[in-house]
């Protein structure tokens, strides 16, 4: 169902134009839009950094081993019918330039996928990968649904956002009953540094802070570990370093990796997915996962 954040009316529609207090999306390049104060400046991220992400994603260690673990996470606690290779109705909050979404997409080809973001050209850079995919502008602390998906998901999204416990409750609505949360954030304030400053980031995650904002929710913790574990004593010692360099930043520094360290800390990550699958739950790392369920 969808759901008016104005009246709070809920209704079944193709088009979103509330029909108690007649509330509307516009629509821009083909995209609805439901935060057009928010689509192409706000807080939370740098807009202008989603081109040149876009760039590094693919071959960086760090997003195609979160990609891994994302789909073999689905595959575990989502994917119900293995013929169908489908989600139900998935969304994926704050989707960015779409890499995870196009992972999901692949890997579960009849999933009917939604993706959002709040910022235009994040959707600019995901619509050039996607294919087959809806795509929508939106602010997360205002989901305009209820009761509507199967499956939703927040990769390293929350982080940015002032009022996360909003946005968790939000997600909550929009769920079905039964419907799985899938989250990703950055860990231990001790791991802070220059990159979160750049990145706009609120916090940090403390190991449980997540977990009982979701159980607060309303979520039954489903499955919890850190990850990027292994590799937590090089995370301290770079980050450690850039605090007191005082160099001028270079933002795409921990992205455009030599080939061969970008190998290296690869394998690392893929050794650890192997320890999670096997049911290893990691004390610390420098990001955290969390599976809910409604």
């Amino acid at each position: 169902m969808k759901f008016c954040n104005q009246c709070n009316a809920q209704y079944d529609d193709v088009v979103f134009i509330c029909p108690q207090c007649g509330t509307a999306a516009t629509q821009e390049d083909g995209v609805v839009i439901h935060a057009p104060d928010m689509a192409h400046e706000g807080g939370g991220f740098n807009p202008a950094a989603f081109a040149e992400l876009a760039k590094l994603e693919e071959k960086n260690f760090w997003f195609r081993a979160r990609n891994q673990l994302i789909v073999w996470l689905m595959k575990k606690f989502v994917l119900k019918n293995r013929n169908e290779q489908s989600l139900g109705k998935y969304l994926e909050i704050g989707c960015g330039t779409g890499y995870v979404l196009e992972g999901v997409k692949t890997t579960f080809k009849n999933t009917d996928a939604l993706g959002s973001e709040i910022f235009l050209s994040g959707l600019e850079q995901a619509k050039q990968r996607l294919v087959g995919v809806n795509l929508m502008q939106m602010d997360a602390r205002a989901i305009p649904y209820q009761n509507e998906f199967d499956v939703m998901g927040a990769f390293d999204v929350l982080e940015h956002i002032k009022e996360d416990e909003k946005v968790i409750a939000e997600v909550y609505r929009a769920l079905k009953p039964g419907g799985i949360f899938i989250a990703t954030v950055p860990q231990h304030d001790w791991l802070w540094s220059k990159m979160d400053d750049y990145a706009c980031h609120e916090r940090r995650y403390k190991p449980n802070e997540l977990q009982e904002k979701m159980k607060a929710a309303g979520f039954e913790i489903v499955k919890t570990t850190s990850f990027v574990s292994l590799l937590v004593p090089l995370m301290y010692l770079a980050r450690s370093k850039k605090k007191d360099d005082s160099a001028e930043f270079d933002p795409s520094a921990e992205l455009d990796l030599n080939p061969a360290l970008n190998s290296i800390l690869y394998g690392f990550m893929k050794l650890e997915l192997g320890l999670i699958k096997m049911g290893v739950r990691f004390p610390i790392g420098g990001s955290r996962l969390i599976v809910g369920q409604k």
